[in-house]
């Protein structure tokens, strides 16, 4: 009798916590409402299933339960019931599965007049490609991908030449038109998700995949990797804005296209030497270590991260926190740099000065750092090299007390929150493996090792 009381009590319970449950779908913002019909379909015919069976149940428990000197009935076979049960699973079974096959062939066939985009998904990020005015894109080969051709982009392919690359986080769609999204992946299997727009796809490598749909509400969406693609996986996350059509094309505007990036010179350090002079006041005439100044070793760095360090400055992605004082001194000296030429032309003069290890001021504990560093070394390398695929910088040979510096920065939220530094906020939350000053030590301690 009491195991009948609990399983009544179990329905009511899940019933009512379904019901005043604040877990729910996110108001949709795409044409994919069908989504939301299979699966609240599921949810009644899933739910009266539930209901019904245990009521059974209990009504059994109670029904048959012990009395003295009763005996069961045995009945091996019942043609009648299994018939009925058989009948009633197979029609429950096309009312789950027949509304989404439709959704299904709805899904498959994308619209003629859909807008095509590429995304791409690595370890731990997100990019973009657009075709431009010819419609269609260039072709792209994973073996020719390398920090200056990041989309692997085929060189004599005409087709590519005016295809529009968007080396960001976030993209942007137009409201209220049609959306071909094409999936590639770098590496290993990721997977393209807006909550909002009940669409989702995997990305597996060597081939190209698809999902298409229709934003029909502006405002900006949390895109998330939901398979399991590595130690970072919680950390790759994008943004999807949906805007006007104008604004939409203002935005799609102001990047570059294939041949802007491919014919664009190269860093000359002859003319970063004279852009140099400023830095050299602080980073001293060979980019050396200057703690008296604030000043870390920057020479030996990768060019790939200082160009996109100044860029950030620049830009105000980094520096303006109200607590990093010396962040607030770096953005006024990165804004003498008039563009992104003068940019790479004081990198390209970095890199012609000696790489010299800093020298090392930071002590802890080598053997916890080593354990620490572990999860580190799946960005950083092993030995701390740096891995410009997974946008990790060195960090070995450099100025630890800065490595500290920054760590603590991630950590506190000084460095990393800004909504434009969109790596930022994946160290962010990694530093959360360091729980205070002393792991933080002795991570950089067993660094300075390396």
């Amino acid at each position: 009798m009491a195991l009948a009381i609990v399983l009544v009590l179990l329905i009511v319970g899940s019933v009512v916590f379904h019901a005043v449950s604040p877990w729910w779908l996110t108001t949709i913002a795409s044409n994919w409402g069908a989504m939301d019909a299979t699966i609240d379909l599921t949810v009644w015919v899933t739910g009266a299933v539930f209901v019904i069976v245990n009521l059974f149940v209990a009504y059994c428990v109670w029904r048959f339960r012990f009395r003295e000197g009763a005996r069961a009935a045995y009945e091996p076979e019942n043609t009648k019931l299994e018939s009925w049960l058989t009948v009633l699973t197979t029609v429950g079974i096309i009312v789950l599965l027949l509304p989404g096959l439709m959704v299904w062939a709805d899904f498959v066939n994308v619209p003629e007049d859909a807008m095509e985009v590429e995304a791409v998904g690595q370890q731990w990020s997100w990019s973009y490609r657009f075709p431009g005015e010819d419609g269609a894109f260039g072709a792209v080969d994973t073996r020719l991908i390398t920090p200056e051709n990041p989309f692997g982009m085929v060189g004599d392919d005409s087709s590519g030449q005016d295809d529009i690359l968007i080396a960001s986080q976030e993209v942007h769609l137009p409201l209220d038109q049609p959306v071909k999204i094409l999936l590639r992946s770098k590496d290993v299997l990721h997977n393209f998700s807006v909550a909002e727009f009940r669409t989702k796809m995997d990305l597996v490598p060597g081939l190209v995949s698809y999902l298409w749909l229709t934003p029909t509400r502006m405002g900006t969406f949390e895109l998330l990797c939901e398979e399991l693609c590595g130690t970072a996986h919680f950390a790759m996350r994008g943004r999807v804005v949906v805007e006007p059509e104008s604004d939409f094309h203002s935005w799609l505007d102001s990047h570059p296209t294939y041949a802007d990036t491919a014919t664009a010179p190269a860093g000359d350090p002859v003319a970063g030497q004279a852009l140099y002079a400023l830095c050299a006041a602080c980073h001293g005439p060979e980019g050396q270590d200057n703690p008296l100044l604030n000043s870390p070793k920057i020479s030996g760095q990768e060019d790939w991260y200082l160009r996109r360090s100044l860029q950030q400055y620049k830009s105000g992605a980094r520096g303006t926190h109200e607590r990093d004082v010396f962040g607030q001194q770096m953005a006024p000296m990165a804004a003498t740099l008039a563009d992104n030429s003068a940019i790479k032309n004081v990198v390209a003069y970095i890199d012609s000065l000696p790489d010299e290890p800093a020298p090392i001021t930071v002590v802890g504990d080598v053997a916890r750092g080593a354990q620490l560093y572990r999860t580190c070394a799946y960005c950083h390398g092993q030995d701390g090299q740096g891995i410009w695929s997974v946008n990790a910088p060195r960090l070995s040979g450099i100025s630890d007390w800065y490595l500290v510096r920054q760590l603590s920065n991630f950590k506190s939220g000084i460095r990393g929150t800004h909504p434009a530094d969109v790596f930022g906020p994946q160290m962010s939350w990694m530093t959360t493996v360091l729980s205070d000053e002393a792991a933080i030590n002795d991570v950089v301690a067993y660094i300075n090792t390396l």
